[in-house]
């Protein structure tokens, strides 16, 4: 697969301590495009070892808008489905950049290892020194080792350490879209983490055109609804929680947006220092970037201040637990004490809610945020469809339901630029009833 690839699918042997890999076939992407298509056909391939298989989109890491995501495919520990959680920040570009487009891990290590991949080289390293290290030392401990601070860490922390039904996969310091326990599922495999830097570059079929049908959608989006809207905050108003801007106002230092994608949706706030100091706070550990809107909502439902639910956030992140669950089991068991939820997060455990098939994250809300997407039918048909195309392609599962102008027909248009493969909506629709199905 010549282009928009890094041509290449890494295999992963945990038990027998090897990596191989082989050529991305041309014909797997023009039968299931790519992103979640593919991570399920892989998973489906190597079921028997019970893999976690990680992967791009196709339009994962270009320009068109909001390209940033990729997915973590595996049978979750927690529902027994097969599964995708999104990855996001700068990481899901980097597995590309760094060589592969997929790379299935399968197999159980007898001792703690981490996965190393960077351009075009992956190394299983051993991981005894970080084992029992939270999020935050680990991700610092694997930059500071391997020499590079721009390195995207997918790590877990004590929970997953633990098998801890609400472990989750975290994104460098920080919470991630992992509702399904894949943090236990690394910890199951002696896998602390997956450390990806690349600086590989992506070929196009036809970069001029490309380029100007990416700026054309972008164009579009820059007359749409979500154009002047920001962070956490806005996303919660479009849900009915326009309180929350208030609320949270006090602690706001400042926002960020994930690779190339048109809406800043991280607000960060400032916990241990002025939030409206612009200058270096002189602490290490300021703040937390606040991602998870249904871990927000749920503290701020047990009557919590913004601080204490900012301050649990973080602690949920340091020690790789879903914070949404958290949130939502603490409800049920009656608990609205900042100090005890926290005290509890080592043996927390339960049945969480999960939306439709439970088969997409709903870190995503379930629901149109800014735009007009003129839905005809049930809304939690449209939301799994939604992510279903979102995953596929690679494109920030947020965002896609805040952007009408993200349509299934530019995202094929591009496709065919960019890959000269006949993808159209007969192939589109296969891939999505598989996936839904």
């Amino acid at each position: 697969m010549e282009y928009l690839s890094s041509e290449r699918i890494l295999i992963v042997d945990l038990e027998a301590g090897e990596v191989s890999e082989y050529d991305l076939d041309e014909d797997l992407v023009a039968e299931k495009i790519g992103g979640a298509g593919i991570t399920k056909a892989l998973y489906e391939q190597y079921q028997e070892d019970e893999p976690i298989v990680l992967g791009a989109g196709l339009l994962t890491g270009t320009l068109y808008p909001a390209s940033s995501l990729a997915v973590i495919t595996a049978r979750s520990p927690v529902t027994g489905k097969v599964c995708h959680a999104p990855v996001t920040y700068h990481a899901g570009i980097e597995l590309k950049y760094a060589g592969f487009d997929y790379a299935v891990i399968k197999g159980r290590s007898d001792k703690p290892v981490y996965l190393w991949i960077h351009d075009g080289v992956a190394d299983i390293s051993d991981a005894s020194e970080l084992w029992g290290k939270n999020l935050w030392q680990t991700t610092d401990a694997l930059r500071r080792t391997l020499g590079d601070d721009l390195i995207q860490v997918l790590a877990v922390g004590p929970a997953g350490e633990g098998g801890s039904d609400i472990a989750q996969v975290g994104v460098n310091y920080w919470s991630s879209g992992d509702r399904f326990g894949f943090g236990k599922l690394f910890g199951q495999k002696n896998l602390k983490g997956i450390a990806l830097r690349g600086m590989g570059l992506l070929e196009i079929a036809d970069p001029e055109a490309f380029v100007d049908a990416a700026f054309e959608v972008l164009s579009s989006i820059k007359n749409g609804a979500s154009v002047g809207k920001k962070g956490v905050e806005d996303i919660c108003a479009a849900l009915g929680e326009g309180d929350v801007k208030d609320w949270l106002a006090p602690l706001v230092h400042r926002y960020s947006a994930c690779y190339n994608t048109p809406y800043p949706s991280h607000t960060f706030v400032f916990l241990d220092a002025d939030p409206k100091k612009r200058t270096d706070p002189g602490t290490d550990e300021p703040g937390f970037r606040v991602t998870d809107v249904e871990a927000l909502l749920g503290f701020k439902k047990l009557g919590l201040s913004a601080e204490a639910a900012c301050r649990l956030m973080k602690a949920c992140a340091k020690q790789g637990v879903d914070a949404a669950a958290v949130a939502e089991l603490s409800g049920k068991a009656g608990k609205t004490d900042a100090a005890a939820i926290e005290a509890s997060l080592s043996s927390l455990t339960g049945t969480v809610f999960l939306p439709g098939r439970g088969i997409f994250s709903p870190w995503s809300p379930q629901q149109p945020l800014f735009g007009d997407f003129s839905i005809s039918g049930d809304k939690g048909e449209w939301w799994e469809r939604r992510m279903a195309v979102a995953y596929v392609f690679g494109i920030h599962p947020i965002f896609a339901v805040m952007a009408p102008e993200l349509t299934e027909e530019n995202l094929l248009e591009m496709s065919r630029i960019g890959t000269e493969l006949e993808l159209d909506r007969e192939v589109l629709d296969i891939v999505v009833g598989d996936l839904l199905s």
